[in-house]
């Protein structure tokens, strides 16, 4: 009996693999028909396409259905809301944190910032929140010479400009949790958390309001510098994962004509980032940490900025 249901059990699978075998040569040979056919889709030239590529053209900040863009929205949209603190801190330790070819400049001021964006055009009409650790770097390449906040991690709520940051302009985006903030007898908190673990308090108080200030529109280091936010993209390549498929600086140039402050608020405002174990975090407690050794030597004010209007950062750059 145990011997005829083996022989039986072989029987079995050898009609099964025979199937298998056949039906893999009908596909076969019905793929090989449509690629002679030229019936397989291709990657048009002059649309965006992000993974996976094999249901058209991608649609996000640059690109809308139909190819359309939002360059009339975007003079007036999103509505947002930045609040901002910087603290001194040692060169020494952002000199560590600066790639090739980057060098901290000025004093060593680090900000960190959250932003809130509602009414985002290529969101139709959604939004999320964003909050970016920055210092001012100038950077010297073989080509290029640009000067302005160094950004170096930006985490966002939604997965959708994480990937499209990410891969399109090369912004250093990763994922938390950023709630609403709350307020209470003329102090403004917010927390920052990955998987309810918070690395992250913030706060605000004694804000007052404030004309707006200008930005400095140069700085003398030359007239072929080039101002605005930098970034280090970086992609690992497939199948050998130590080695750089992509490693670049790029830059985000500072022209943005239709940003229109309408109002600015100062104060003073404290961080801490709370140091995180590998199980708290584990893919991100190496960043935290960092940022967490950071020596705060005084705090140099916050501020609280409303605004609206945004570019969609088509003019990305890489610098060389």
């Amino acid at each position: 009996m145990v011997a005829n249901s083996e022989l039986s059990g072989r029987s079995y699978l050898k009609q099964e693999h025979q199937m298998l075998n056949n039906q893999f040569v009908t596909n076969y040979k019905d793929t090989k028909l449509m690629t002679t056919n030229k019936r397989s889709y291709k990657l048009l030239p002059g649309k965006i396409f992000r993974m996976p590529t094999y249901f058209g053209p991608s649609t996000g900040p640059r690109q809308g259905p139909g190819g359309k863009t939002f360059e009339e929205e975007n003079k007036e949209w999103p509505k947002q809301t930045e609040w901002a603190v910087s603290f001194l801190t040692n060169k020494e330790q952002l000199f560590a944190l600066c790639p090739e070819s980057f060098m901290p400049f000025g004093e060593p001021i680090v900000t960190v910032s959250l932003t809130d964006m509602r009414g985002i055009p290529w969101l139709a009409g959604r939004g999320y929140k964003m909050l970016g650790v920055s210092f001012d770097v100038v950077f010297e390449g073989e080509e290029d010479k640009a000067a302005g906040p160094f950004l170096t991690v930006l985490w966002e709520n939604l997965a959708d400009p994480i990937l499209s940051g990410r891969e399109e302009l090369g912004f250093s985006k990763i994922y938390c949790e950023l709630p609403d903030p709350w307020e209470f007898n003329g102090t403004t908190r917010f927390a920052a958390s990955w998987l309810g673990y918070t690395f992250l308090n913030m706060e605000f108080t004694n804000m007052k309001s404030v004309p707006e200030k200008k930005p400095p529109s140069s700085l003398s280091l030359g007239s072929d510098l080039q101002l605005g936010m930098l970034h280090y993209k970086y992609m690992p390549r497939t199948g050998d994962l130590d080695t750089a498929d992509v490693a670049y600086p790029v830059l985000t140039p500072a022209d943005n004509s239709n940003v229109k402050v309408t109002q600015l608020l100062e104060g003073s405002g404290t961080i801490k980032f709370h140091e995180a174990q590998w199980e708290d975090m584990p893919t991100q407690y190496m960043i935290v940490n960092a940022l967490a050794a950071l020596e705060v030597k005084e705090y140099r004010g916050a501020t609280i900025r409303h605004y609206q209007g945004s570019k969609d950062l088509s003019d990305q750059k890489i610098l060389r």
